[in-house]
């Protein structure tokens, strides 16, 4: 029997409870199922993967898109889905509030919000950007089960590594009532431990080549995530693969170990 939407929330507030822990990200259904089937316990969407398979760049879909991509990644997979919800789709608290609980009641647990605004290019101001994580909150508490709440301070990832104010944002975000705290693309682990030293929440790491999840859990991190870089993996395979053939006439990377029965459950 598939869990109902409520246990699935426990047992995503559970995850961050216990040890360290990596949630993948898929970025359609196939994917979900494959992660799934591999042992994963819990996923999260990629604005960045979903966007290509639309044929589009990170940030150019629409909420009523992601509504659907909810959907369907909920309906291919049993496990606790969290997802990317970009600024919330609009400047205003309420916009963060309506995303919020448009994925939920698409059968999402989780969702993540973030403090830039892609239409002026810029950082939400520290205390506007956390007015919009205390409306998603407020928002999320009438639903009717534990909704996990990720605010994300986006300095790092928009080329403004400015440590101290990430850890300021996290702060204000964490007072506002955000679950779970995540600055993506951060430097160093150094800077790792540093917010998860003036943070009480549990802290989302986006995993980089280089950095191990053992690292990464002793600097603070509680959730490694991939963001979009699993997507683009099998993208650059396929790329490869394409390229070997087009090139030298040689077939051979058309090789593989795929077993969709096994993954897909057919």
């Amino acid at each position: 029997m598939q869990p109902t939407q409520s246990q699935k929330a426990d047992v995503f507030r559970a995850l961050h409870e216990g040890e360290a822990f990596l949630i993948p990200n898929p970025w359609d259904a196939g994917s979900a199922k494959v992660l799934e089937a591999l042992g994963f316990e819990a996923l999260a969407s990629t604005s960045g993967g979903f966007a290509f398979t639309l044929g589009r760049m990170d940030g150019d879909v629409t909420l009523d898109e992601v509504v659907e991509h909810t959907r369907a990644l909920d309906q291919a997979s049993s496990l606790p889905l969290s997802i990317d919800l970009e600024n919330g789709y609009g400047s205003d608290p309420e916009d963060a509030a309506r995303a919020v609980v448009a994925v939920a009641e698409a059968g999402a647990v989780g969702g993540s919000i973030e403090d830039y605004d892609p239409a002026e290019e810029r950082i939400y101001e520290v205390d506007h950007a956390a007015e919009r994580i205390v409306a998603a909150r407020e928002a999320t508490a009438r639903l009717g089960f534990p909704f996990t709440l990720t605010a994300r301070a986006e300095n790092h990832f928009r080329g403004n590594p400015d440590l101290d104010d990430t850890i300021l944002r996290l702060q204000a975000y964490e007072r506002a009532g955000a679950d779970i705290l995540y600055a993506p693309r951060l430097g160093s682990l150094d800077e790792v431990r540093a917010i998860s030293e003036a943070t009480s929440k549990p802290l989302n790491v986006l995993a980089r080549s280089g950095w191990s999840m053992s690292e990464i859990a002793a600097a603070g991190g509680q959730r490694i995530s991939i963001g979009a870089q699993l997507a683009w993996v099998a993208v650059g395979a396929m790329a490869a693969a394409a390229k070997e053939m087009r090139d030298t006439g040689d077939l051979s990377s058309l090789r593989s170990s795929v077993r969709l029965e096994e993954w897909l459950g057919g």
